[in-house]
């Protein structure tokens, strides 16, 4: 085999151009979650013209695809995030995160049948909120997969970042109506949002460190001289578990019951489907991909505090060994993921430096993992042990 590093570099370059054109096109183009009907046709299409064998519509999902090359024993997956954020779109970079999959993906195909591989683009729609890769996971599509990965913008660089564990709540409140000249008669929804949440915030001072509690006031009342008998908030509790994310529900819902309770109005709580689980970085993988972004002039300084939010990578990481690195957009830290801010990043020559930087470092990790007697046996031991754990569960 020709040098396999040289054949990446040079495909990748190759390719580049239309790459980046995919990661702007995504980012001019922004789609919520299970609404990615575009995003998902455009990255499907640039993947099949490059011979790849595109199954759309999985899961029972309309966005989701997997796109498949080679035939090789080792299965190697690369994600490729697509959903926008409402109001700022692609303020988490999933355009870039989308454009350094396909990147990684195209500069690896021409080295699947002497690898040994097969390499699989898993179109993963939803998960600012609706957690798609969840769904995928419980439908199987990555039950035989030895290892799968991605990359994410941020503004650090990070091997192995600390992703929480998050589970969601719709709150009801249901009271009486009434005129806000003659409240007595009436119990007011909206007063009941007020009360829980500051029992939140005094309840925050009694939870663990890491723990975050969010919450917002989606309905509010339509009238300022009208009392609400309905309002509608939603909650999202993280920790380093579910477990324990569900454990310190127990005392928040407490506290939207005393909004309720106080108020004389009802309280209805429902869980939401987007369901993030905590997060196992592979160690193999974390190596092997720290050492390729270093070849790419990424460092990977000491954070004292390398914490970052939450991602349904993590629902597939319990499945198969999984990576999930950080790499930097030059920005002050007011910029931050989910900001206009880093949206028009995405777009932008940061974007760009990211969607290579990030394809060449996947690409030629999963080289290494291939070559890699001792992982690549670890790998296929470790899928034999997960089928054998399924029949006999």
């Amino acid at each position: 085999m020709n040098d396999p590093t040289s054949i990446v570099r040079e495909t990748l370059d190759q390719v580049l151009n239309r790459v980046l054109e995919l990661s702007h096109w995504i980012g001019a183009h922004p789609e919520l979650a299970f609404e990615e009907h575009r995003t998902s046709s455009e990255i499907g299409d640039v993947l099949a013209g490059h011979g790849f064998t595109v199954e759309r519509g999985v899961a029972g999902l309309a966005t989701a695809f997997v796109a498949t090359i080679g035939s090789g024993a080792l299965v190697l997956g690369i994600c490729a995030e697509m959903d926008a954020l409402p109001d700022i779109g692609h303020g988490c970079g999933h355009n870039v995160i989308a454009g350094a999959a396909v990147g990684a993906a195209l500069a690896l195909a021409p080295l699947v049948d002497a690898l040994g591989v097969t390499l699989r683009v898993y179109g993963t729609p939803a998960e600012e909120s609706g957690t798609g890769k969840e769904i995928m996971v419980n439908r199987g599509l990555f039950d035989d997969v030895h290892a799968a990965i991605m990359v994410h913008p941020s503004l650090k660089d990070v091997v192995e970042p600390q992703f929480r564990a998050a589970r969601s709540w719709r709150i009801t409140y249901r009271g009486r109506g009434g005129h806000a000249s003659r409240p007595w008669s009436a119990l007011n929804a909206a007063d009941a949002t007020v009360l829980a949440q500051t029992a939140i915030g005094l309840l925050r001072q009694q939870l663990r460190d890491g723990v975050r509690v969010h919450h917002v006031v989606t309905e509010a009342g339509g009238a300022v001289n009208v009392i609400a008998d309905r309002t509608v908030m939603e909650c999202m509790i993280r920790g380093d578990t579910i477990a324990d994310v569900d454990e310190v529900w127990d005392r928040v819902r407490r506290c939207f019951e005393a909004g309720a309770l106080a108020t004389g109005t009802s309280m209805d709580a429902a869980a939401l489907p987007s369901l993030y689980r905590e997060f196992r970085h592979d160690p193999d993988l974390a190596d092997l991909f720290r050492a390729r972004a270093q070849e790419a002039g990424r460092t990977f300084p000491e954070y004292p505090d390398a914490l970052f939010g939450s991602t349904d990578m993590g629902n597939v990481s319990q499945v198969v060994p999984a990576l999930h690195p950080m790499l930097s957009f030059a920005l002050p830290d007011e910029q931050g993921n989910h900001t206009a801010a880093f949206a028009a990043a995405a777009a932008g020559p940061e974007g760009d430096r990211f969607v290579r930087d990030g394809a060449l470092a996947m690409a030629l990790a999963l080289v290494d993992v291939a070559r890699s007697e001792p992982v690549r046996a670890r790998l296929q031991a470790d899928l034999q042990s997960r089928r054998t754990a399924s029949t006999n569960a």
